[in-house]
């Protein structure tokens, strides 16, 4: 069940204590789903995920009395938005200069307003009642946004983008868990390689599922030298992760053969209405955002405008 924004409900408003101007966050993933500050939108019918996100915000302004920012990150058009949207409704984009002051202190109050574990546990919840596809939207929209407030490497980043490729791989999408995973390894292995066997582990359990020839000989070769790498290291030390470098190993020895999906293996969820069918899809961090510009029309609305209607 997705979770619908209305201003009587207090858990979607910022801490009372919360610096002015706290910046919220919305994401638009490439079917149309639509999150704002960790929640999913019921979109109602054919309504634009632009509309349901300036009403949301509009929503969070008129509460507050006071102009709110928001970044809205819009896989739709592989682009990132910068919002004011004041308590009449109306809204204007504005460039990344002109945007909120960038610093620790800033990302901290706007995670001290809306929590990244409070949202952990909210995807948690779906994908405990196997709401897999809402599960893995809120995490991308997690993830994407801490990367873009704290960087690929920062620890909760990482988190949240191992989250991401297990609900992948839950799915049953074993190509966009295995090229989300391997980015976590790829960056342990580079920020802090005593700890990178298990991530390793868990890329190398989701490339165990590809059954493409071309993408099992790419990741693999990728695999084998990171294992490889920790084995130099001293620090393959499992008796599992042993068991899983010889498997990779093994595999490529023998012309990277594919392997056909378990026959119990779940079909892929369908990702949602819209979603566009890819034989080999990359990960979301490889398609660049564009640089964020002013007079976006999506996301302009004049004062007075009625809700769902913008400029």
């Amino acid at each position: 069940m997705t979770h619908s924004l209305t201003p009587r409900d207090e858990g979607n408003l910022p801490a009372l204590g919360a610096a002015p101007l706290i910046r919220l966050d919305a994401y638009v993933a490439e079917d149309g789903s639509t999150v704002v500050n960790g929640h999913l939108l019921e979109m109602g019918g054919m309504r634009p995920p632009n509309e349901a996100i300036l009403d949301a915000v509009a929503m969070f302004a008129r509460t507050l009395g006071a102009p709110v920012a928001a970044t809205v990150i819009d896989r739709t058009v592989q682009q990132v938005a910068r919002l004011r949207v004041h308590p009449d409704g109306s809204s204007r984009t504005i460039a990344e200069e002109d945007d909120l002051p960038p610093g620790h202190e800033r990302t901290a109050a706007e995670e001290a307003a809306f929590p990244p574990l409070a949202r952990v546990e909210r995807i948690i919840q779906h994908a405990q009642r196997e709401e897999l596809h809402a599960a893995f939207v809120l995490a991308s929209a997690l993830r994407e946004h801490l990367t873009l407030r704290r960087g690929a490497e920062d620890e909760l980043s990482l988190e949240a983008r191992a989250i991401e490729a297990y609900l992948a791989y839950k799915r049953g999408d074993h190509m966009l868990s295995t090229v989300l995973a391997l980015t976590v390894a790829r960056i342990r292995c580079r920020t802090a390689l005593d700890r990178a066997a298990p991530d390793v582990a868990r890329a190398t359990a989701a490339w165990q599922r590809l059954w493409d020839e071309g993408q099992v000989a790419t990741r693999g070769q990728e695999l084998l030298h990171m294992w490889e790498r920790l084995s130099a290291a001293g620090l393959l030390r499992e008796p599992a992760h042993q068991a899983m470098a010889q498997a990779v190993r093994s595999r490529l020895a023998q012309g990277g053969r594919s392997v056909p999906p378990p026959a119990a293996a779940p079909a892929a969820l369908p990702a949602g209405p819209g979603a566009a069918q890819s034989p080999a899809p990359v990960a979301p961090e490889d398609r660049p955002l564009k640089p964020t510009r002013r007079g976006l029309r999506r996301f302009t609305r004049r004062a007075g405008r009625s809700p769902g209607a913008s400029a």
